[in-house]
Formats: structure tokens, C-alpha cells, sequence
């Protein structure tokens, strides 16, 4: 991270940005789980399972090409793929919650698995933030290294220039 308040503030950014999105990405996730939940007669933990992969695509959108916008594209097949991996395991995370308290405890109103699944999405939402910023979309040279980078290399094209004539 940068040095002072300058990174702070990029941090601040950023983790405002993955909440916008995030919690955009919230409300399709509840709202697609609902709508299956009370439209089909399938069960809970499957409706939730179609409700977080509608949400994975959704955020991966909004990460992309507005949290993450300014991160180095280079590597997309690889970006999807980490994106999928790390997904899938907060798919487990935030459906392991809600499939412990219907399965194991036997909550399972409306009401109480609209809980767990929050419950679950804010447990998942923590480990996809920090995987997705590690991993996912990686940050692109700070200006400060690529302005020093090439300040060496017209040094080091001076030198070689001046060696030459001489």
C-alpha cells in the first residue's frame, strides 16, 4: 500500500466502491432468492445456491468495470478463473450457514432463512473481499515505481549513449 493518507484514502475507495457494489449485489442475491424460494418448491439451500451464482454474475460486472476498473487487465482468463474459484468457495461459505441452520437446527421459515442467508453473505463477503483485492484483480504498478522505473532506463540510455561517443 502506498505510504500516508494517500493509500488510506485509496483503501477508503475502494472498500466503498466493493460495498456499492456489493450491496447492490445484496439485493439481487435476496431478491432472486426469495423470488425462487417462493415461485418453485425447491428447497431452501438450492434456492440459495441460484440466488448466489445470479449475484456472482452480477458482481463480477460491477467488479470489473467499476470497483476494479483501474487494475490490470492483462490476465482475464486468469482474473475469471481465481474470480470463479474464490466465488465458489464463498459460495460454500455463505450456503454452508444457511444449510447448518435449516438442516441441522431446523430454522427454516421464511423469515429465519432470510437471516442465515444474510448471515451467510456477510460471512462469505469478507473472504471475497480480501481474495478478490489479493488475488482477483491485482493492482497495477504504483506511478511512483513505473516513473522510476523509467528514469533508470533514460539514465541507463544516457550512459550507454555517452559510452559509445566516447
Amino acid at each position: 500500500m502506498e505510504h500516508g493518507s494517500s493509500g488510506l484514502r485509496r483503501l477508503v475507495r475502494e472498500v466503498a466502491k466493493f460495498g456499492a457494489v456489493g450491496g447492490a449485489g445484496l439485493l439481487v442475491n435476496l431478491g432472486v432468492f426469495n423470488l425462487v424460494r417462493h415461485a418453485t418448491d425447491l428447497p431452501v439451500v438450492r434456492a440459495s445456491v441460484i440466488a448466489t451464482i445470479v449475484a456472482i454474475i452480477f458482481n463480477y460486472l460491477g467488479f470489473r468495470y467499476f470497483t476494479y476498473r483501474d487494475r490490470d487487465r492483462t490476465g482475464r482468463t486468469r482474473e475469471l478463473t481465481l474470480f470463479l474459484l474464490f466465488s465458489v468457495v464463498g459460495l460454500v461459505i455463505e450456503n454452508g450457514v444457511l444449510y447448518a441452520a435449516t438442516y441441522w437446527f431446523g430454522w427454516d421459515s421464511p423469515l429465519q432463512s432470510n437471516i442465515f442467508k444474510f448471515l451467510g453473505i456477510g460471512v462469505a463477503t469478507l473472504f471475497r473481499f480480501w481474495s478478490y483485492r489479493s488475488w482477483v484483480f491485482r493492482t497495477l504498478p504504483a506511478r511512483e515505481a513505473v516513473a522510476d522505473a523509467e528514469s533508470l532506463l533514460k539514465a541507463e540510455s544516457k550512459r550507454t549513449r555517452t559510452q559509445r561517443v566516447s
